[in-house]
Parts: C-alpha cells; sequence; structure tokens
C-alpha cells in the first residue's frame, strides 16, 4: 500500500468513526491519535529525523491543547481541574523532550495520557 492510499484510508476511517461518535468516543479517537502521533514522534527522535520530530511533537501539543480547552471548568470540579493541570504538565513535557531529544519523556506521556485513556473507556463503559 502507496502512503498515499494509506492516508486516504485513515482520514476515510477517522471521518467514519466521528461521524456519530458520543463526546466520550471522540475523546477516545483523539487519544488513540495523540498516542500514535507520541510513537512517531519517538521514532523521529531515535531516527535524528529532526524536522519530523518537531512536527509530529507540535500536532501532539494541539491535540493536547484542544482537549484542555475543551474541558467544561465550571461544571468539572476538582476532577476536571486535575485534568486540566495534567494535560498542561504532558504539553511542557513534550515541548522538554523536543528541545533534549530525549525519548524517554514521550515514554512518561505516553503513560500519564494512556492512563487518562483507560479512564475515559472506563467513563464509555458506565454511561455507554
Amino acid at each position: 500500500m502507496t502512503y498515499d492510499a494509506y492516508q486516504s484510508y485513515q482520514s476515510v476511517n477517522l471521518k467514519a468513526q466521528t461521524a456519530q461518535a458520543s463526546p466520550v468516543q471522540l475523546v477516545l479517537v483523539l487519544m488513540d491519535g495523540l498516542l500514535d502521533e507520541l510513537a512517531r514522534a519517538r521514532g523521529h527522535i531515535e531516527a535524528r529525523r529532526f524536522e519530523l520530530k518537531a512536527a509530529s511533537l507540535e500536532k501532539c501539543v494541539g491535540i493536547i491543547n484542544g482537549m484542555s480547552s475543551a474541558l467544561d471548568m465550571d461544571a468539572g470540579g476538582e476532577v476536571v481541574n486535575n485534568l486540566a493541570r495534567l494535560y498542561d504538565y504532558c504539553a511542557g513535557r513534550l515541548y522538554r523532550a523536543g528541545v533534549e531529544l530525549d525519548v524517554a519523556i514521550i515514554d512518561e506521556v505516553r503513560s500519564l495520557l494512556g492512563q487518562i485513556r483507560e479512564g475515559w473507556q472506563g467513563v464509555q463503559a458506565r454511561h455507554g
């Protein structure tokens, strides 16, 4: 499969996933995309592809900032405030990973976001 064909498939698949998704399902789709992009950023650092590393990390921070900006700070209480702080922490750590070219930092962020994803999966399981 060519890269263009793969990109086309990914685009169609994403549109199908989000067409009738609930807000929780949309967060899970974003999380999956974020975790995939973090893996790519890690690979770019290891392969010393610095321009691609920068683009991947920028995309990751953009997704994190988007999820953070969608939080309802007024209605969410302490849980939402903690989640916002964690998103800010992850974005800051990714900046540091890019500067220091440190894959261990990316692994740390992937672990944290993986735990958050599991929490969202739990919400989906309880509420459908």
